[in-house]
């Protein structure tokens, strides 16, 4: 493998991380659903297609070498970002509330 090619997945990886920590941030609802059979499902086919995706995409850059440094560049990007991700999810949630707050005083008022 190459010098550009190990770049590249370098990058990859650092990036895949931080989509993985957005996309699971995301999903946190149907991930931690309280019903069991839905958790399972959802755990299941969430892991199964991003492994996939990066194996696909690793597949193309270099033949699908995987070196131990992927994965600690992986986990790198997810939590370099997790926490921005999170406070954007709680965000979201803040307006979400407030915009069903105010739905519902507009219904009081009539």
């Amino acid at each position: 493998m190459g010098l550009k090619e190990q770049v590249v997945a370098i990058i990859f990886s650092f990036v895949f991380g931080a989509l993985l920590s957005c996309l699971y941030n995301f999903n946190y609802k149907l991930l931690f659903n309280k019903r069991k059979i839905v958790k399972i499902i959802f755990n299941i086919i969430f892991i199964f297609d991003l492994v996939l995706i990066y194996f696909l995409v690793m597949r193309k850059i270099n033949n699908a070498i995987i070196h131990p440094y992927f994965y600690l560049l992986i986990a790198l990007g997810f939590f370099t970002f997790f926490n921005l991700t999170k406070k954007l999810r709680s965000l979201l949630k803040v307006l979400d509330i407030k915009e069903n707050s105010k739905k519902d005083d507009q219904k009081c008022k009539d």
